[in-house]
């Protein structure tokens, strides 16, 4: 089975279940079959059982659920949507700059529902998400923006300046973003882009080494103080929108291609799902410097050791 980061999508869309179950099980298990459970290598194939299906004998002799498969332990378990397509979703997710619709998966993958494509769509961006044990950005003699928008609105609305509704008065969804200059970034919905949300951001995700660059909101001052590399603010309000290296563009620029997304490829992201769009993009954003196919292997590896079922997405479906 050739390496997932030498296929092009062509090469993908022609795989069988059998092949990209080869390569999810190349991607997840580089050096054989582990079990999901105990994490033993001391594994069998079940003879007579279903392609794919092993032993674990480990397991088996602590008189456990002793059979697994690649799907085990993932975002593919208790799917019934075939893993040939799995893929391609990956793949096609990876490679769009301002994503794709539910709907067109559906139509491109051929699946049966629109539920299941939109049920498989928040699946991957699941697998996109950050780990809890992800660096913090930034560090020492590195310089981190901190910025925050309003996501969403009627149609007729989205040209409404956010001065004139901000805050609680606006039916908008507010975003955080922090970047780090030629890195790794952050994008978060909160419910309120209030003082408290957004010093708590800051703190979870920026390294105090690093030097904070912001706009003039005033959440940013107290939180500015604790950055031995110093806090730089620049006055919106007064045109100002760079003083040397002293910025937030960055942001702005991700903003752009967040806002291109919601308002031109999903017409309408629910403020309930919101954070896994940011997902969505942060990942993409994260691994813009490599091919399709290295984003697309970068995905799938994050994929195992996480469970997305559709309850747990929706009481309604909603957007």
């Amino acid at each position: 089975m050739p390496n997932l980061e030498t296929l092009s999508f062509r090469d993908i869309a022609k795989m069988s279940d059998e092949q990209a179950r080869s390569t999810f099980e190349a991607i997840r298990w580089p050096n054989g079959p582990t079990c999901p459970r105990c994490g033993g290598t001391n594994a069998s194939v079940v003879q007579g059982g279903r392609a794919g299906l092993y032993r674990c004998l480990d397991c088996r002799k602590a008189k456990t659920a002793d059979q697994f498969s690649v799907t085990v332990g993932s975002i593919f378990e208790d799917s019934h949507i075939g893993l040939s397509k799995w893929l391609q979703a990956f793949s096609i997710m990876c490679a769009s700059k301002k994503g794709v619709s539910a709907l067109q998966l559906q139509r491109q993958l051929e699946l049966g529902s629109y539920r299941s494509a939109w049920h498989m769509a928040h699946r991957i961006r699941h697998a996109m998400e950050s780990t809890p044990s992800s660096p913090l950005l930034g560090g020492p003699k590195k310089a981190v923006e901190v910025d925050e928008t309003y996501v969403g609105g009627r149609p007729r609305n989205r040209h409404v300046s956010n001065k004139k509704f901000s805050g609680a008065a606006t039916k908008k969804a507010p975003v955080i973003a922090l970047i780090e200059r030629g890195g790794r970034m952050r994008a978060i919905a909160v419910g309120r882009a209030s003082h408290e949300n957004i010093q708590a951001a800051v703190r979870a995700h920026v390294d105090r080494a690093s030097r904070l660059n912001t706009d003039e909101h005033s959440a940013y001052k107290r939180v500015g103080k604790e950055f031995k590399g110093g806090h730089r603010a620049v006055k919106h309000s007064a045109l100002e929108y760079a003083r040397g290296s002293a910025h937030v563009n960055t942001c702005e620029s991700f903003f752009a291609l967040l806002k291109r997304g919601v308002h031109g490829t999903f017409h309408h992201v629910s403020k309930k799902h919101l954070g896994r769009y940011c997902d969505e993009f942060s990942f993409r954003w994260d691994h813009r410097k490599v091919t399709d196919a290295d984003r697309t292997g970068a995905a799938l590896r994050q994929s195992r050791g996480r469970r997305l079922m559709l309850k747990d997405l929706v009481g309604k479906m909603v957007g």
